[in-house]
């Protein structure tokens, strides 16, 4: 499952993003992997996503954009 966090701004405001009930749905929904694509510095800024993405950092799955630019693709079944 893929979520896409486009939120980005110099506030670091996330609107509708900031209610964790939403997040929690989109994420629990996942049954094998969860991809989620988002400006980090804005993101974490709100606690519940700061958490997660200290998280993701500490087990080894965060990429930045770079990163992945240079990633050969992946073939999905």
């Amino acid at each position: 499952m893929a979520i896409t966090l486009t939120r980005s701004n110099p506030q670091g405001e996330i609107g509708f993003l900031s209610d964790i009930r939403r997040m929690n749905v989109g994420m629990t929904r996942a049954r094998r992997k969860l991809l989620l694509v988002g400006d980090s510095s804005t993101l974490c800024r709100h606690p519940f996503i700061g958490e997660l993405l200290a998280y993701v950092k500490g087990v080894g799955g965060y990429r930045t954009a770079h990163e992945v630019e240079g990633m050969e693709a992946v073939q999905l079944p």
